[in-house]
């Protein structure tokens, strides 16, 4: 207040005790904050090259999490080929053991004689599935066995529906064969040839099924391989973003998984061993087409990895730079602090020394 009048010595030491509070105010920021630039004030040039390298480490923290998030995606579409490799391995065995299985002809016992055949019905019954149904054909006085067989396979395949069965005349005997697989049971009489038996194999047929079966498998494993909307074997592309300007990234390209894009086509005929090892040539082809699936997402997950945890290293340089710029020495904050604590009281018992001269004075009243 300019309507006291202090002594030199006084004010002196006032100034003095008015600095070293100061200097504590801004010693008890920093023990408080744990920085010693908390805003431009303390040391501009610090202070917004510290918020320079924090908005970068922040901006490339938003990226790693998507970075992480693609390598989630890679890693499902990864897993889903395991499985489905798993899948078209079975595939291969389910072929294989319907190779080894023979199919079964019918021949029939004695030969075919026209003049044994008066012109009318030869009658059996065949049986496929477990069903069995009456079978009548009708020939003619002069029929030849050719014309025979013909008149017989078409009987069979009008009462059975059996399109594949065949009926073959030579040296005038009958055979029947069952090329698809299913089991045919015959029994016939047609001048003096008797053809009775069973033909194709039932195990060829639930083999077929089943690799079929598997086939659907790996459709709907396929379809179930995505992540957080994107399937890369669906044919989804993945691009992922390195640094916070867009200028660096990959772009992983979607497969197409499915039993389709694998090459693999459901089977209708596994009744000879060569349409079965076509099959099985198809489910090698895609085995090898999924290794080199693998490999290839193999090779961009390690990629994304190693930028992913480059960036993890770069956002704690960045953090670890902005620091050093602003964090304080806790051990000389403190030090500094005894210090003024110190220089505050002795400036007090300063201060109090000055003010004897003055209290003298009231030693004379």
């Amino acid at each position: 207040m300019s309507d006291i009048s202090l002594t030199a010595s006084m004010r002196s030491n006032l100034l003095s005790l008015q600095n070293t509070q100061s200097l504590m105010d801004t010693t008890q920021e920093r023990l408080s904050t744990g920085k010693k630039v908390n805003s431009a004030l303390d040391n501009p040039s610090s202070y917004y090259t510290a918020q320079s390298l924090n908005n970068r480490a922040s901006d490339l923290s938003a990226l790693l999490d998507s970075m992480g998030q693609g390598v989630q995606t890679i890693k499902a579409a990864d897993e889903a080929i395991t499985s489905i490799t798993s899948f078209v391995q079975q595939a291969k065995a389910v072929a294989n053991t319907a190779r080894d299985e023979a199919n079964k002809e019918i021949v029939s016992s004695g030969t075919y004689d026209k003049t044994a055949v008066a012109a009318g019905d030869v009658k059996g019954t065949i049986t496929i599935d477990g069903k069995t149904q009456d079978l009548s054909v009708t020939l003619t006085d002069n029929a030849e066995g050719a014309d025979a067989a013909t008149a017989i396979q078409d009987a069979i395949q009008k009462v059975a529906g059996a399109e594949d069965v065949t009926v073959e005349f030579a040296d005038g005997a009958f055979t029947v064969k069952s090329p698809a697989g299913a089991e045919v049971k015959v029994d016939i009489e047609v001048g003096g040839a008797k053809i009775s038996g069973t033909a194709g194999n039932a195990n060829r047929t639930k083999a077929l099924q089943q690799y079929n079966d598997i086939l659907s498998q790996i459709d709907q494993l396929a379809k179930d391989a995505g992540y957080k909307g994107v399937n890369l074997l669906q044919e989804n592309d993945l691009t992922v973003i390195f640094n916070e300007d867009r200028s660096s990234s990959i772009t992983i390209k979607g497969v197409d998984a499915s039993s389709k894009g694998l090459g693999l086509e459901a089977a209708t005929d596994w009744g000879t061993n060569d349409n079965i090892g076509a099959s099985i040539s198809q489910v090698e082809s895609a085995i090898t087409t999924l290794r080199g699936m693998s490999s290839e997402f193999g090779n961009n997950y390690s990629v994304v990895q190693t930028r992913e945890d480059f960036t993890e290293n770069l956002i704690n340089v960045l953090t670890e730079g902005a620091d050093k710029l602003t964090l304080a020495d806790m051990n000389e904050e403190s030090a500094n602090m005894l210090a003024l604590q110190t220089r505050q009281q002795l400036a007090i018992n300063s201060l109090s020394l000055a003010s004897q001269a003055a209290q003298s004075v009231l030693k004379l009243f």
